[in-house]
């Protein structure tokens, strides 16, 4: 979708350089980069240099931006290709290879809330079970492919539409629906997996 017309005047101050609609861009769209990137990468430390490189590039960039997408929809494509770049090396590096499920249990998480999961349940066995199926499954998230995790993040947690999605990874519409099938699937069967280890 293309961007309004405020946007595009927006867009032309952020082309001149103006200092004050980059501020107004940072504090616009800072929380929702973190948010992406730290469910993207997994870890804090990664995500607030992450999401402060997201905005380096941003501003660097922008004389090449066309306009023909919205900018949030333009930001959120940088975020994830870098994110993705960077999954790569970690993985090269085997940095995350050995965290402990207790370290795992932060992630996906940047308030530090309970969650609804705990909200919601009343016996301290439900709680403890609840609490042991939500660590399952944010583990279970970060062991998804980048181009599976990309896509279930984006269409289940950020909540964005198979077109919005689109334009951020730059597939067909088809694609990402199979992608997000995929992740489900993978997602579904991995959280199953580890319930079984946990029950036996």
């Amino acid at each position: 979708m293309p961007p309004s017309d405020d946007e595009r005047r927006f867009i032309e101050r952020l082309r001149a350089r103006d200092e004050l609609a980059f501020n107004e861009l940072v504090l616009a769209y800072e929380g929702r980069v973190f948010r992406l990137v730290y469910r993207m990468l997994g870890r804090r430390d990664e995500a607030e240099d992450m999401a402060q490189e997201v905005f380096v590039q941003v501003f660097k960039a922008i004389g090449q931006f066309r306009g023909d997408a919205k900018i949030g929809t333009w930001i959120y494509r940088i975020a994830v290709n870098l994110c993705k770049n960077r999954i790569m090396y970690l993985v090269r590096r085997k940095n995350d290879a050995q965290e402990h499920l207790d370290e795992i249990a932060e992630r996906l998480n940047p308030s530090g809330g309970s969650g609804s999961t705990h909200a919601n349940l009343a016996r301290p066995d439900q709680v403890l079970e609840g609490y042991q199926l939500e660590q399952i499954v944010k583990h279970c998230i970060t062991e998804l492919e980048p181009d599976f995790r990309e896509a279930l993040i984006l269409r289940d947690i950020e909540d964005l539409t198979y077109e919005e999605i689109a334009e951020i990874t730059g597939q067909a519409i088809g694609t990402v629906k199979s992608r997000i099938h995929r992740a489900r699937t993978t997602l579904k069967a991995c959280v199953e997996r580890h319930r079984g280890e946990k029950i036996r």
